[in-house]
């Protein structure tokens, strides 16, 4: 039932791809549109929390700068009473400020950088006041001390008046500038009460300059409904004197008026620059609702949409995972009931008849695969059918080739062992031992091929061989064997009918330890009773293998796998394998202290027998003599 759920997950999963994609598609148009509504609502916010305060509080520090000059120019004995209470005002602004934008101050990161920079400077505002109390600070130097604190009000004011609204956020900009405008007529008035310094009118002239010019440039873009209120200011009289005395303190003169007059415009300015933004805030709340609506109502629409879609989906992807469940019934039975017993019959050599695989579906595509399940299970038999028979020739043709090849050696070693006996030169006999060597271990390799083909290499005594013999018959049997030190052993004995095959055993550990050690290493083969039988330990002083080899090769010499053609390199490991498993002998690979191999072969006890306790008479040797191996 788990297995049948997870198929339906799969295929609903399969569907829910696009309707996944639809819904994070809605997702994205909801939320840009609502954004641009939730924005425009946000804009009020931040008026009403940074804004509106910050032009408040850039009111009263242009007042209490205007009072700190006029102190400054009335000298020590002048009445302080007019600026700390101006200075009182200020403080006011300045914490309403804090308090009111610490609850739009983390807005964006933009918005909190700027807000802090204004706190920054509002904390230098004690500074100030420092210098001017103690007579430090003169009258350029006061009035460029509160600018760079309303300048940085105004780049708050830049940055809160970003909207995502283009017509809104121009005019917004205009506006800002022409407040702007206005604290430089601040500057001014400031700078142009009584007699002016070289430096101070240097300074006065700049921001005549730049005022003028933000008002005609600003002018120029703002909208007819705005602009009126301006113009009806620039036009006045009022206006026009100012200019006039304007040039009069870049001239050098103190125009009598300047103060009142300024004020007056100051004033003008302030109030032209509050209504444009109440009209500017109001402009943005029809937007922001028609925004808002238009994103409820693609919302909606976008969501009945994917309701259908996913309703139709989910009754198409049932519909089709019931198909593939029943497809991959069918499949499990051909895979686990079907083919195993097929396989199964063709190793008895019993004949096979597969029926059909039939998926009922109305599904063309499933209906396809299952007609092609059926074809596949046809060429899986007939592929086993092939490879029984494959596995059975070449079985045929290792154990011809060895039983043809064992006679001619069988003859071979006749004819050697006779002309060893009539031998009597030293060199002719030593040339006729080698022979005598080479026959032998080309009847290893020829045994090695009957023990592929599955058969027995037939070669056993009928008596227990002490067990000494054996590791010396096996060492006698490799390419190196002048490198292999068989060290003594007890006088336990191996059955006899085992020999052969221990002998070939440990034949093939004992030269895959000569191929794979340095030439003037040698070879240890040494022989011990353990609890459950006998163990033969034989020990390379090569590199050795890794931990990744031994597990491998351990793992095949425990579990003989299916031989394999194309695998010829490793057939000696193979040959052992297939031995150890027909004795229940166990033969396990582990790393040397002297940084080789070491293979142990562990015997079961039912093959060994104890020394008899009478001497006998000595046995036939199990191979030819073994008088060039060492350790005796």
């Amino acid at each position: 039932m788990g297995r049948s759920r997870t198929i339906r997950l799969k295929i609903i999963g399969l569907l829910l791809v696009p309707l996944a994609s639809m819904v994070v598609l809605w997702g994205v148009i909801t939320a840009v549109t609502a954004g641009e509504s939730l924005e425009l609502r946000q804009y009020q916010t931040l008026w009403t929390n940074l804004r509106h305060p910050a032009y408040k509080l850039g009111n009263e520090l242009q007042r209490e700068r205007l009072a700190s000059v006029q102190l400054l120019g009335a000298g020590v004995s002048a009445d302080r009473s007019a600026l700390i209470e101006q200075r009182s005002r200020s403080d006011r602004a300045k914490e309403e400020f804090k308090k009111s934008s610490g609850k739009s101050r983390d807005t964006s990161e933009a918005i909190r950088k700027q807000v802090d920079a204004v706190y920054t400077q509002l904390d230098r505002l004690d500074a100030v006041r420092g210098e001017i109390d103690t007579g430090l600070s003169d009258r350029l130097r006061t009035v460029e001390g509160y600018n760079t604190i309303l300048d940085a009000l105004f780049d708050l004011h830049r940055r809160v008046g970003y909207i995502d609204d283009l017509p809104i956020y121009e005019q917004s900009r205009i506006v800002i500038d022409l407040g702007y405008a206005k604290e430089l007529l601040t500057r001014e008035q400031a700078l142009g009460l009584g007699t002016t310094t070289v430096a101070e009118r240097r300074l006065f002239t700049r921001l005549v300059g730049n005022r003028r010019f933000l008002i005609d440039h600003s002018l120029g873009q703002l909208d007819p409904s705005l602009r009126e209120t301006q113009v009806s200011i620039i036009t006045s009289p009022v206006y026009q004197r100012m200019r006039l005395m304007e040039d009069q303190i870049v001239a050098g003169g103190s125009p009598r008026g300047w103060l009142d007059t300024t004020e007056s415009l100051a004033k003008s300015f302030q109030e032209a620059q509050m209504r444009a933004s109440m009209i500017l805030q109001e402009r943005s709340e029809p937007v922001a609702d028609a925004g808002l609506t238009r994103a409820l109502l693609l919302a909606g629409t976008c969501f009945a949409l994917i309701l259908v879609s996913i309703a139709f989906s989910l009754r198409m992807g049932n519909r089709l995972s019931k198909e593939l469940a029943n497809l991959r019934g069918a499949a499990l039975e051909v895979a686990q009931e079907r083919l195993p017993e097929v396989v199964a019959k063709l190793r008895k050599g019993e004949t096979v008849d597969v029926p059909e695989l039939s998926v009922a579906s109305t599904t063309v595509e499933i209906d396809d695969v299952g007609q092609a399940f059926s074809t596949v299970q046809q060429t899986a038999v007939e592929a086993a059918v092939g490879q029984a028979q494959l596995r059975d020739g070449v079985g045929h043709v290792f154990r011809n080739l060895a039983r043809r090849s064992q006679a001619l050696l069988h003859r071979q070693r006749i004819q050697l062992e006779g002309m060893q006996h009539r031998a009597t030169d030293p060199d002719d006999l030593d040339d006729l031992f080698r022979l005598d060597h080479l026959a032998t271990r080309m009847r290893r390799h020829a045994e090695g091929l009957i023990i592929l083909s599955g058969a027995t290499p037939g070669r056993g005594w009928s008596k227990p061989v002490p067990m000494l013999d054996v590791a010396r018959g096996a060492a006698a049997e490799v390419e190196d064997y002048q490198r292999v030190i068989v060290d003594p052993m007890p006088a336990q004995r191996l059955a006899g009918p085992v020999v052969g095959d221990v002998i070939h055993l440990v034949a093939e550990l004992i030269e895959n330890a000569t191929v794979y050690s340095p030439p003037h290493t040698s070879v240890i083969v040494r022989g011990e009773v353990a609890a459950r039988g006998f163990a033969f330990h034989v020990e390379d002083r090569g590199l050795g293998m890794s931990d990744e080899q031994l597990a491998e090769y351990n793992e095949r010499l425990a579990s003989p796998p299916e031989f394999d053609l194309a695998d010829s390199e490793r057939l000696g490991l193979f040959v052992v394998s297939r031995l150890a498993a027909r004795h229940d002998i166990r033969v396990m690979l582990r790393d040397s202290p002297y940084g080789g191999t070491t293979a142990i072969v562990l015997i079961p006890a039912e093959h060994v027998t104890d020394p008899p306790d009478e001497p006998e008479e000595p046995t036939a040797a199990p191979a030819r003599p073994i008088r060039v191996v060492q350790g005796e």
